[in-house]
This record gives C-alpha cells, structure tokens and sequence, in this order.
C-alpha cells in the first residue's frame, strides 16, 4: 500500500532549508509544495535552486503559505529568536511542523508552542537529524546489551568547528537578538542530544557550566563546556565551540564495553556510517596489545539522514492525517529534555558556575 505523501512548504530560505529541500525531494512520503520567503524574488530564486518542481507555490510572505490549503506541514528554518512567533501560528493554521534546533531561546518559549501544537492536534519534530541515521538505533542495541557493554557509566561528546572571521562577524549564530545561544544551542544541542541518547533521555539531577567559556563582545557563547551528574553516579561531559577545529565525537563508556563514534552529527560519507564497540577488552600477557581488539562497525544506507528523518516525520503527519491518530510525543519529549539541559548549562555560567538542578 503506497504511503500518505505529505506536502511540505518551507518558510524562510536559511543554508540549512537547502539541505532540507533536497530531503524533502528524497523521501518517498513527501512533496515540496511551496516556498516563502519577504520577497517573491527570493523565495523564486531558492524553488529553483533547490529543484522545487513546476507545481510548487511561490509566497512572498509566511502568512500566505500557511494560509494555503493544500500544505500539510512546514518546515521553519527561521533564527530561534523568531520561533516562538511562528511556530504557534504554524500550529494555529493545523500544519505540522518541523523545527530546526535548537527550538526556542528557553523552555518556557518552546513550552509556548507545543501548547499551539496540543490545542491543533499538531505533530512537531526538532531538525536533529543524526537521530534518523540507521546507525543510531544499531548503536542503541550495543548500548542497550548488558552482556556486551553492561552498565552505562560516562559519556563524553564533542562537537566543535572553526568559525572563519565572516562567521564570527556575521553569522546568526554570533547574534544576539537571532540566534543568541550561539555555539551552546548550535553544536552544543547536538552533544546534549547524544548525552541524553546514550541514557536513553533520563535527565541528570544537576548541571554544572565548565569554567573558561569564551563569549563575543555582544555576549554570545562561542566556546563553553559542562559536566552532567545522575543520581546513580553518571557523569556525562560536553564541549562545544565556533573557534576550535571541526571533530564531533561521542564515547559512551560502560562497565563492560565502549562505544565511540567521530562522525556523529553529520557522517564522513552519507552512504556510510561507522562506529567502533569494544568489550571485555584487555591488555595482552605482555601488556603490549589489547584482547580482544575493538571492532570496527559500519552501516550502509540508502537515504540521507535528513532524509529518513523527513520520511519519518512525514509518516507521523500521515497516520493522523489518514488514520485519525494523535500526534507522536516521543520526539517533542526529546527536543524539551535537550533545552532543558541546554538552558541550565547558560544558567550556570550565568550563576558563576554554581551547579544547576534539573527539574522536569
């Protein structure tokens, strides 16, 4: 039975809603419909830069697109500054919505929406798109095996790139009345995610902000760092930054086992997916070698990651569209627990580095 296709329009023409046109166009259950951007000239030149078909709508405003019928869902690739604004109005028109990360400026604007989104019967979906790699879930079954890697203990995550001087003027990211959690709700959403990925999204009871964060003139975090404590002795450690060469790592570490994986954001190659397990490693009689040797792990896919995670959002759109049925909250879940942490990590560096506990 051939699935829902869902029909998607985009509002706003960021970098990113390239990569996500292209998605859109590559997953099976899903159209791309129409575009807005302030002008209809823009909003032209992106439909035909990214391979919008003939039948797509072009808006010279988000008003008009989400005033059309014929969309289902919209993508918003809007600065976090603006989605506060127009997500609940997305959810208001009863379109579904894909938002990028990180959601809000805080939890309680990102609480804002999905209260727009419970009222609709909207499904929402953050833009982390690692979570949809085949690998991840294959990942999750060697963390999830007692025998192999036994008690999850510690984790580390690092996702860091080098900002040009351009960036580090310009960007966005480094603004603070667009996207003004800089390189902490950029790269730093990302490491959080994993850390909350690798515990299977149990929180920590307490934050605490690493010393030395590096802030711009305006105030906004290029560079920081934070230490994660569970209750049951867990720590987790996270370092994200604009000004430090491009290395995305996560190592899960158990009492059994490791899991570590250098590409986990945005693999080397999008048809491959590596990672590396270990378990019940040991020295060598001489102490020269390891037994048994770390095993080297990979995963072939056949869509992009940002692909998969359009054909699984568009699959939640289309079983309450044609099915009647109520919208996933796994994925909203997610995206509250990672601003969660996120907003208690800035709170930290903001108290001088006082610990900062969790409260759902």
């Amino acid at each position: 039975m051939a699935e829902t296709v869902i029909h998607f329009g985009i509002i706003g023409c960021a970098e990113i809603a390239r990569k996500v046109s292209r998605a859109i166009n590559l997953a099976p259950n899903a159209h791309p419909s129409a575009v807005a951007s302030r002008s209809v000239e823009k909003a032209a030149a992106f439909a035909k830069a990214n391979n919008f078909p003939p039948d797509a709508k072009i808006y010279g405003s988000y008003e008009s697109l989400l005033d059309d019928p014929d969309i289902d869902a919209v993508y918003v690739p809007l600065p976090t500054s603006l989605h506060v604004k127009w997500a609940p109005l997305v959810a208001q028109k009863k379109k579904h919505i894909l938002l990028e990360k990180p959601v809000g400026l805080n939890v309680g604007e990102f609480d804002k929406i999905l209260d727009a989104c419970e009222a609709n019967g909207v499904q929402i979906m953050d833009g982390t798109m690692w979570m949809h790699n085949p690998r991840t879930d294959k990942m999750r079954e060697f963390l999830a095996d007692k025998e192999r890697f036994g008690e999850l203990r510690t984790i580390h995550s690092i996702f860091t790139f080098a900002g040009g001087e351009d960036f580090l003027k310009n960007d966005i990211r480094v603004k603070p009345d667009l996207d003004g959690l800089g390189a902490l709700g950029d790269t730093g959403w990302y490491s959080i995610r994993a850390i909350l990925w690798a515990t299977d999204y149990e929180l920590p009871k307490t934050v605490v902000a690493l010393r030395g964060p590096v802030l711009n003139e305006a105030g906004v975090i290029l560079a920081c760092g934070a230490s994660l404590h569970w209750e049951d002795g867990k720590v987790a450690i996270l370092h994200c930054s604009f000004l430090t060469h491009l290395t995305m790592f996560v190592t899960a570490i158990g009492t059994k086992g490791t899991l570590h994986v250098d590409d986990f954001v945005i693999p080397f190659n999008e048809k491959e997916a590596p990672y590396t397990t270990s378990s019940k490693s040991w020295f060598n009689e001489l102490v020269t070698g390891w037994e048994p040797l770390p095993s080297q792990n990979m995963v072939f896919v056949d869509l992009p990651q940002e692909a998969c995670m359009v054909r699984e959002f568009a699959r939640l759109v289309g079983n309450i569209k044609v099915n009647g049925a109520k919208p996933d909250q796994t994925w909203p879940t997610r995206s509250r627990k990672t601003q969660l942490i996120l907003d208690a990590v800035k709170t930290s560096i903001e108290r001088g580095f006082e610990p900062v506990e969790i409260a759902n």
